[in-house]
């Protein structure tokens, strides 16, 4: 008996080693052969062009989204925060370092806020805003302003609140397309589709879901646009009549990038 214990132990190690040596070969291989696709939409096996048609299909079929981020347009910079549906749009344009302004439409009608610095800037470009200047732009403080369709600024602000019209020039992209890295925007799974090696434009489109776009990176250093919210509704009302002024004449606004 004093000799079968020790042996049984040698036994009993092998084998135990043996079992554990056998786990850890097993899960290694797993880990090397694990489909990176698992548990996404699969659009991650698709090539570039099929991926980026499914992230445009889905954007095109999506009525509402929200959109953050830059866009330089004729050397100056813009950042832009928009909440867009089918029926209209709201949020923020904004210039760096300089002006800011509100955007609200409901159907036709389409509102501009802003404070009284904005309206006292909007009078002869390079010319300082004189006191009657000042004045005037004290009553449109944080009012809405109408737009009337007529108007020229109509056609200009009512773009950042058009759905389908900032997409197709934010998802624009130009160049042959190639599948780039795989990564996550907001904490979602995404895999980018880059045009002429990304001096075209890259898009993240997301692995988890619907394919959307979740971001673009804009050709030409153009600014940087994050898609989110995709089909989220939201509250889209026009402002009480108190807080609205209707002079029915033409608002003389800083010129949106195109």
């Amino acid at each position: 008996m004093t000799a079968v214990r020790p042996a049984l132990a040698r036994i009993g190690r092998r084998v135990v080693l043996g079992a554990v040596g056998t786990g850890l070969v097993a899960m290694l291989t797993a880990c090397g052969g694990e489909d990176p696709d698992a548990g996404t939409n699969g659009v991650g096996k698709l090539t570039a062009e099929q991926i980026e048609d499914k992230a445009r299909a889905a954007a095109e079929g999506a009525d509402a989204v929200r959109l953050t981020g830059t866009l330089l347009s004729e050397g100056r910079t813009y950042r832009l925060d928009m909440r867009l549906t089918d029926a209209g749009g709201i949020g923020e344009v904004s210039a760096k370092g300089g002006s800011r302004f509100e955007l609200l439409r409901v159907d036709k009608e389409l509102f501009l806020k802003a404070d009284a610095d904005f309206w006292a800037q909007q009078g002869q470009e390079g010319e300082e805003p004189t006191e009657s200047d000042r004045e005037a732009a004290g009553k449109l403080d944080g009012k809405y302003v109408k737009v009337p369709p007529g108007d020229p600024a109509y056609a200009q602000l009512s773009g950042f609140t058009e759905l389908d019209v900032l997409l197709e020039g934010i998802l624009a992209m130009d160049g042959k397309r190639k599948t780039g890295p795989r990564g996550e925007v907001d904490g979602v799974r995404t895999i980018r589709v880059a045009a002429d090696d990304g001096d075209g434009g890259m898009m993240d489109v997301s692995l988890v879901g619907t394919p959307y776009p979740l971001r673009l990176e804009r050709a030409g250093d153009a600014g940087v646009i994050t898609m989110s919210d995709w089909g989220k509704e939201f509250s889209l009302r026009a402002p009480q009549d108190d807080q609205v002024v209707d002079y029915g004449k033409k608002i003389t606004a800083e010129a949106p990038p195109e």
